[in-house]
């Protein structure tokens, strides 16, 4: 879990951008241990965004009892969440150069029937399995 990803995520969610340092603890164990897919996420939305620092870059701004994310924080967590293509519509309008990009190779219709024949093979076979177990 990144937790400066998880940081940005849990204060964008408060009214003004504000979280107590009780509610932000209390946050961030209920996203730590809720698996995988929370991790994977924050690790994915954090490579978009070369070293970042929420301190040292003024993403969120320390109160007395809390944390408050700053309009730049949102800015920064809206770039994160951005769909590839917007974030690559905003690259262009910036000048910047687009990636090439190639088609994925389409599957002939005999490998595509061929891949559903084995997925039910296995499906099949793991019923016969569950049947044996009980």
């Amino acid at each position: 879990m990144n937790f400066q990803v998880t940081v940005l995520k849990i204060l964008v969610s408060y009214p003004d951008g504000l979280a107590v340092m009780a509610d932000l603890k209390r946050d961030m164990a209920i996203l730590a241990t809720s698996g995988r897919d929370w991790a994977d996420r924050t690790k994915r939305l954090a490579s978009r965004v070369a070293d970042l620092d929420i301190f040292s870059q003024v993403l969120v701004e320390r109160l007395n009892g809390g944390w408050r994310i700053t309009d730049k924080g949102r800015a920064v967590l809206e770039l994160m969440e951005a769909r590839p293509s917007e974030a690559e519509a905003g690259r262009q309008a910036a000048g910047a150069e687009p990636p090439p990009t190639t088609p994925a190779p389409r599957l002939p219709a005999s490998t595509r029937l061929g891949r559903d024949q084995r997925h039910q093979r296995r499906r099949a076979a793991r019923e016969r399995a569950r049947a044996k177990a009980s």
